[in-house]
């Protein structure tokens, strides 16, 4: 137990970090989940194709705007439908990383396939933009230990789960960390009858902005995931654009990077929590059946 954790050691002369994230899913999700046979229903596959057609842009544009670097994680799927995007981000100043090829969740897949989908997305990475990806994001934010040992087999980082508030090591693989409730997903993700009604925009932004308050203020990373076809629409960007003001305009002291920056930085932390592989998963001992 580390009852008094030391304080993050953030490059100086920042005290904390913000990270801006976008999982660009676009419609993989739904061909996925259909990959068996695709209804002949419109209105869940249109909705998503909203992110590639207008949402990605307003977001993005907002970005360029207010001169922040986010970090855009783009299945291979969605890379391939769409040939511009991981060039066009790049040259944008944003960066990119891997979100699985067909976002095809952990459940469904073996090891062994999982491998291929990793290794199938970096040589489309490598082929469109001429260089691989550095990191990774899990769909769905679900690991297993031999995603983890594939990831450090190949050098790359994570981003998927929320053991820390702050940067740490699993399984000798950098894991940035993620949270549910910082995602607009669990919020905003409304598909048709049966879904839970969204939240308003305002009452959700009010809470992240409240969040990354005090997770600034305790000297750890506020990191907010958003989705293309989810948060694209205007009064969400809006709400965004405002939320990254207030980080910007709050202190000189907050680092606002990329997920990769963040990565490259903790390579030279010594200390901090590291979880080796064989403690990965939990142990039941001294229980009798």
């Amino acid at each position: 137990m580390i009852w008094n954790p030391e304080p993050y050691p953030w490059p100086k002369p920042y005290r904390a970090a913000f990270c801006f994230s976008v999982d660009v899913d676009a419609t993989a999700p739904y061909l996925w989940q259909h990959r068996n046979g695709v209804p002949k229903t419109l209105a869940a596959f249109e909705h998503r194709q909203y992110g590639m057609r207008r949402g990605l842009a307003r977001i993005t544009n907002m970005l360029d705007r207010i001169g922040v670097k986010g970090t855009f994680f783009v299945p291979g799927a969605v890379a391939e439908e769409n040939p511009d995007l991981l060039p066009g981000l790049l040259e944008r100043g944003q960066e990119i990383a891997l979100h699985g090829y067909f976002h095809e969740l952990v459940g469904d897949i073996s090891d062994s396939q999982f491998t291929h989908a990793l290794e199938r997305s970096i040589d489309l990475f490598v082929a469109q933009t001429g260089k691989p990806p550095t990191g990774f994001r899990s769909p769905a934010w679900e690991m297993t230990p031999h995603m983890i040992s594939e990831l450090a087999r190949l050098g790359l980082w994570d981003s998927s789960l929320m053991g820390e508030d702050v940067p740490y090591r699993i399984g000798g693989v950098t894991e940035i960390p993620v949270r549910w409730d910082n995602d607009d997903a669990i919020f905003f993700k409304f598909l048709g009858p049966g879904d839970k009604s969204p939240r308003p925009d305002c009452e959700v932004a009010e809470q992240w902005r409240q969040d990354a308050h005090t997770q600034i203020d305790d000297g750890g990373l506020y990191m907010l995931t958003v989705h293309d076809w989810i948060s694209g629409r205007a009064n969400r960007v809006a709400h965004l654009e405002n939320l990254m003001a207030y980080v910007m305009q709050a202190d000189d002291d907050i680092w606002i990077t990329s997920c990769g920056g963040l990565a490259a930085h903790h390579k030279t932390v010594a200390g901090g929590l590291n979880v080796p592989m064989e403690q990965i998963l939990p142990t039941v001992k001294g229980f009798d059946t």
